[in-house]
Order: C-alpha cells, then sequence, then structure tokens
C-alpha cells in the first residue's frame, strides 16, 4: 500500500484578494478596496488542501522563502492533513510568493511575485518521496520555471514508477505555450485545461478542434467549461456533466478545486461520470467562500455542501 493517494511537487505561496475596487485603475489616485482576504493560494497548494479536506492522502513537495508568508501558507496544509515534510524553507533575498487579485463581480486581474515558486529545481526533489503514492500531479507548468525544463523527465519517471499522472497547466504570463509542453502529455494520463488553456495548449481557435487534438495525445483530457459545467474525452467518448448552482463569492481555485473533487475520485477508480460530477461539486463549493480553501477549511459547512448534493448525484 502506498504511502500516499496523490503526490504534487509544486508551487505555494498566498493569495491577497481585494473587493470592490472600480473596473478602470486610473493613474495616480487612491483606490479603495471594501473587502480583503489573504488566504492560501497556489494551484498545487490550493489542490492539496483541498483533495485532504476530501479526504485524500497528499504528500506536498515545495519551496517556501524562510519568511512569516511562508509560515503561513504552511499552516492551513499541515491543518488539514496534508504531509508537509518536503516544503523546503528557502533562505536568501528571494521571498515566498505573493499573487495580488482585483476582484471584480464577473472577472478579475491578477498579479504574481513568482517568488520561490519558480525556484524549485529538479535535484532537490526527492523521488522516492514522489513515488510512494497512487498518482503523481503537476500544476502551474509555466510558473515553475526552474523545474520546467525537465518536467518531461519527471512525469516519465512517475510513469516507470507505477503511477498514474495528471496536469494542469494554468495560464501562460507568456502566452506562448511552448517550453516542453507537447512532450510532457506524453506521459499524461489526464489532463485537466479549462476552455481557454485547451486551445492554447493545442494550438488552435475552437474548442472541438483542440478536444480531438488533444485526446489523440493523451488518454483523458478533462475541460473546465465554468458554468457550463465539464466535458471529458477519452478516445472518441464524449461525457459531459453539468454545472452545480451555488450563490458564488468568488471564483478564485475554483479551477484546482475541480481537480480535487475529480482526483479525489479518479484514485478512487471511480467511473468517469462520477469524477465529473465530484469535480463539479468541488469546484462549485469552493466558490462559497473568498478564496480557493477558505470553504474547505470549515467541516460543517463542507459536510453539509457535500451531503445535500451528493444525493443529487
Amino acid at each position: 500500500m502506498p504511502r500516499f493517494d496523490v503526490t504534487i511537487a509544486g508551487e505555494i505561496n498566498l493569495d491577497l484578494i481585494l473587493y470592490g475596487l472600480p473596473d478602470e485603475l486610473p493613474p495616480e489616485r487612491e483606490l479603495l478596496a471594501d473587502r480583503m482576504m489573504l488566504t492560501l493560494g497556489g494551484s498545487s497548494a490550493i489542490l492539496a488542501h483541498n483533495l485532504a479536506a476530501l479526504g485524500s492522502r497528499v504528500g506536498f513537495q515545495a519551496r517556501i522563502g524562510d519568511d512569516d508568508l511562508g509560515e503561513s501558507a504552511v499552516q492551513p496544509l499541515e491543518k488539514i492533513g496534508v504531509d508537509v515534510s518536503r516544503i523546503r524553507r528557502a533562505p536568501g533575498e528571494i521571498k515566498t510568493g505573493l499573487t495580488v487579485i482585483l476582484q471584480r463581480a464577473a472577472w478579475r486581474n491578477m498579479v504574481t511575485y513568482c517568488g520561490t515558486i519558480a525556484e524549485l529545481g529538479w535535484d532537490e526533489l526527492d523521488f522516492d518521496y514522489l513515488t510512494d503514492s497512487r498518482h503523481f500531479h503537476l500544476s502551474s507548468f509555466y510558473l515553475q520555471r526552474g523545474l520546467r525544463p525537465r518536467v518531461p523527465e519527471l512525469f516519465r519517471k512517475m510513469k516507470e514508477a507505477g503511477l498514474s499522472t495528471s496536469l494542469d497547466t494554468n495560464d501562460d504570463p507568456d502566452d506562448g505555450w511552448e517550453g516542453g509542453l507537447q512532450e510532457s502529455l506524453r506521459y499524461v494520463d489526464v489532463f485537466l485545461p479549462n476552455e481557454r488553456e485547451a486551445q492554447k495548449a493545442a494550438g488552435v481557435s475552437d474548442l472541438e478542434a483542440a478536444v480531438k487534438k488533444l485526446a489523440a495525445m493523451v488518454p483523458l483530457v478533462v475541460v473546465k467549461c465554468g458554468r457550463e459545467g465539464a466535458m471529458a474525452q477519452r478516445g472518441t467518448e464524449r461525457i459531459v456533466s453539468e454545472a452545480v448552482s451555488v450563490e458564488a463569492v468568488d471564483a478564485v481555485g475554483a479551477g484546482d478545486s475541480f481537480d480535487a473533487g475529480f482526483l479525489h475520485r479518479y484514485v478512487q477508480g471511480a467511473e468517469l461520470s462520477a469524477c465529473l460530477a465530484a469535480g463539479n461539486r468541488a469546484g462549485a463549493f469552493s466558490t462559497t467562500r473568498p478564496g480557493g480553501t477558505e470553504a474547505f477549511r470549515d467541516a460543517r459547512h463542507r459536510e453539509e455542501f457535500f451531503r445535500e448534493h451528493d444525493s443529487k448525484e
């Protein structure tokens, strides 16, 4: 029996979310937000946290700065049950990353200081730790600049060790969508983009064409479609799952939470339709509180929500 259900090598930072700002930000003006939230951020960390909240055994390897931001980010992971023994606190001038999110009613701006996100390197990885698992996941492909040149090799090693694998690229700040992604996908079992990311990764401007192209490269392509739910393409088989309707606070971390719900059931060997439904529930649930993990940290809220929506599957 492996020690973990899922291991993750990735990034951890804090999200500072500001609400109530105008759509336009004129220069040299002091603008006032009406609410704020400082919470755990980083796609990998949000996924790790929410997987553990759902009951998966999660091992997480990452790098933080030797600073208060890093310690604040690790605490909720440790509290929810993620194994944080391989999170390295690196001294020096490079600090723990921070994302500032300017949240509007239906859209947002995001500015990220990568900090230690980009510093995790190949030589730091503990392969005995990462392979002591049933499944390996990587998020934020384009932010992990220290690791990215060898990500194809990383996925290959995980496959050779007998693990299933998944990848969520998240966005590419340079909008190039290169850097070894196609080579990495050769060793990926589950690719988890949103609609825009699917088209960018495939190099086409049509979602159907993108899914068809990606499905020829990856055994299972799962596309997150926001309010339209999600679709999965496995060869020529297509499964669609409707979104769960909730009163949303914000969509920060909703895609990462979808990944958590999906992978939690996928690793258990559930039917694909059940995995999609679980992803939609987890993604919707995350939007009921600010940020990507706050809803999952409230055990009573979490249990009541999933009890209600599990019964509707």
